[in-house]
Formats: C-alpha cells, sequence, structure tokens
C-alpha cells in the first residue's frame, strides 16, 4: 500500500500543472423519489429543495455530502458527480470524491480527483491536506509538512491542517511538538473532537492525568464515539486501577457492542483477577463481533486451555492460525500441546 501511495503521488505532483480536467456531462439518472432520501429528516429537506432547484449543484454536494456522512458512499459519490456535470468549476466537489475514495484506499482513484481539484483550484485546503494525508501515510513527513503549510499560509485558523500536523509529528514519536499542535487546533476550534481525542490518548500514554479532562471532553462533544469511554478505560487500567477500568469497558460495550477492544481488555483483565471463565465469554463475544479476528480465537483458545478443555482449545489455535498463517502464538500453542 505505501509503494502505491508514493507511485501515485509522485505521479500527482509531475503532472499536476499540466493536466486539465475535462468532466463529462452525464444525464443524471439519480431517482429523487427514491424511499433512501425520505430515511432522513435531513436528506429529506435538501431532497425537496433538489426537485424545486434541480440544476442546483450545491444542493446535490449537499446532499453527497450527508450521504457519505451517513455512510453511503455510492450514493454520496453519485450526488458529487450530478453536481459538478451542472457546474465543473467548483474544486471542492472533486476533493470530495477524492477524499472518500481515499477512504475506501482507492489510492488511484482518489489521486485522479484530487489532481483535478487542484487544477480548478492550486490553493484548494482540501486537495493539499488529503494529499499530505497520502504522504503521511508513506512516511514521506517534510513532503507531508509542505502540503500542509501551503493550506495555513492562506487560512491561518484551519483546525485541519493543524489536527493533520500534529499527527505527523505523532507518526515521527514527537510528542511535544504533537501535543503543541493539537492544542492550536483545539484552540483555534474548540469542538473539534478528533484532536479532543488525540490529546486525551498522548497526555495517557505520559501517565499524565490531563487525559481523562480531554477524554471526557471528547465525549461530550459527541456521546455516540465510545472512542472516548475506551480510552478511560486504558488510563485506569494501565494505573492498576481496575474497577474503573471494568466499568469504562462496560460502558463501552454498552453504547456499542460491537466496540472489539472493550471485550480484548476486559477480558484481559478477568484473565488477571483469575476469572478465566468470565474471559472466556468475552473473547467468545469477541469472535461472534469479528468471525475473522485471529487473537479473538487465540485468546478463546488460552481460556479453554486454562479450563483443561484441550479439545476445545486445540479447535480454537488452529481456526487462529487458519485466518494468519504468520501468527506466532497459537504455532507455540499448539507445539506445547503436542499438536502439529
Amino acid at each position: 500500500m505505501k509503494s502505491l501511495c508514493t507511485k501515485y503521488v509522485t505521479l500527482l505532483i509531475g503532472v499536476l500543472l499540466f493536466m486539465s480536467c475535462n468532466p463529462k456531462k452525464p444525464v443524471t439518472d439519480i431517482n429523487n423519489d427514491d424511499p433512501i432520501y425520505n430515511s432522513d429528516p435531513r436528506l429529506k429537506a435538501v431532497t425537496d429543495q433538489i426537485k424545486n432547484n434541480p440544476k442546483n449543484a450545491d444542493l446535490y454536494a449537499k446532499r453527497g455530502m450527508m450521504m457519505e456522512q451517513l455512510k453511503m458512499d455510492s450514493l454520496a459519490i453519485k450526488d458529487l458527480k450530478t453536481a459538478i456535470s451542472i457546474d465543473s468549476n467548483i474544486a471542492d466537489y472533486y476533493s470530495a470524491i477524492g477524499e472518500i475514495l481515499f477512504e475506501h484506499k482507492d489510492l488511484n482513484g482518489s489521486v485522479e480527483w484530487l489532481r483535478k481539484a487542484i487544477v480548478k483550484d492550486p490553493t484548494n485546503p482540501k486537495a493539499h491536506l488529503k494529499i499530505a494525508k497520502m504522504f503521511l501515510y508513506s512516511k514521506a513527513y517534510p513532503k507531508a509538512f509542505e502540503e500542509i503549510n501551503v493550506v495555513l499560509k492562506r487560512d491561518v485558523y484551519n483546525p485541519e491542517a493543524y489536527f493533520l500536523k500534529g499527527m505527523v509529528y505523532k507518526d515521527m514519536k514527537d510528542t511535544a511538538h504533537a501535543i503543541s499542535t493539537f492544542e492550536t487546533a483545539v484552540q483555534v476550534a474548540p469542538d473539534y473532537k478528533d484532536a479532543v481525542i488525540q490529546l486525551g490518548l498522548l497526555y495517557s500514554a505520559k501517565n499524565d492525568p490531563t487525559a481523562i479532562k480531554y477524554l471526557d471532553n471528547a465525549y461530550r462533544l459527541d456521546s455516540s464515539d465510545v472512542t472516548p469511554i475506551f480510552a478511560r478505560g486504558v488510563y485506569f487500567q494501565n494505573h492498576n486501577q481496575l474497577a474503573e477500568a471494568k466499568q469504562e469497558y462496560r460502558r463501552c460495550m454498552i453504547k456499542n457492542t460491537r466496540y472489539v477492544d472493550a471485550y480484548f481488555n476486559m477480558g484481559l483483565i478477568l484473565m488477571q483477577q483469575d476469572s478465566v471463565e468470565k474471559a472466556y465469554r468475552m473473547y467468545d463475544l469477541a469472535t461472534k463481533v469479528q468471525p475473522d479476528n485471529p487473537t479473538a480465537y487465540y485468546d478463546r483458545g488460552v481460556c479453554n486451555e486454562r479450563m483443561k478443555k484441550i479439545k476445545e482449545a486445540v479447535i480454537d489455535y488452529k481456526r487462529s492460525l487458519a485466518l494468519d498463517t504468520s501468527y506466532a502464538s497459537p504455532k507455540m500453542a499448539l507445539k506445547n500441546l503436542g499438536v502439529k
């Protein structure tokens, strides 16, 4: 993946100033009466506006971004392409498609649309920041900073630019600069939840109780995201406050039954407390939440082995190994049991 990223970003930089975008103008086949557009009051409202003003590109783009937030990415791209067919001069429409494709790991498609965005507007912040993210993933840190600084020179109050800069510093293991930059992002935009969470995580890694303040703030900003709850649990677990940690993991599982890391961490605490049967239940739930997760089967196998259920343990270890043939732990466990 990294080699692909480097390849396509290099191609982008090399051809950017010499390419132009000539989007086709297809006839849209969007059915605005489709029930999906009535599934959310906000979608219905903007769809009604589209029906009254079908040549308004901004309305299609607005609905497209709503669809993206609702994880309906195919429909989101369809709306954004319709917006482009109506008005091909808005760089943000192109960069929005590039961003969606990037999240789906379609680097080739993402670069194509980001290139089109920058051709339309060489200072387009979304396109530059997405390219910076590609450089971050390929660990080309100086190039990532260059792209971020293009944005900050134009808009010194862009919180996303500061957030991404903080992520670059974090990846470089420069914790001091990462914290400082995330704090700048929060100063610019106090409700920038992702930056608040990062501050909580970084302070937690430093064993600094300031972490709890940031994690509480992050949860208040968005109570649908259980990441801050889980991170509180990790903080308490690292400080051997196991009752508090278990409480946070329970909250996490209640709020989001598919947050598998909470099951793993709860299982680890229960194993440490010699509650093997209870730990088994946690890992068993993990296998149901993520049936393709080799660690879940290995950990359940460990519980089975400790409960003297050797046959079941062997089945779990073999299942874990089938999912990840390079996984050393189940290999060693089977060897210790004399199983080839």
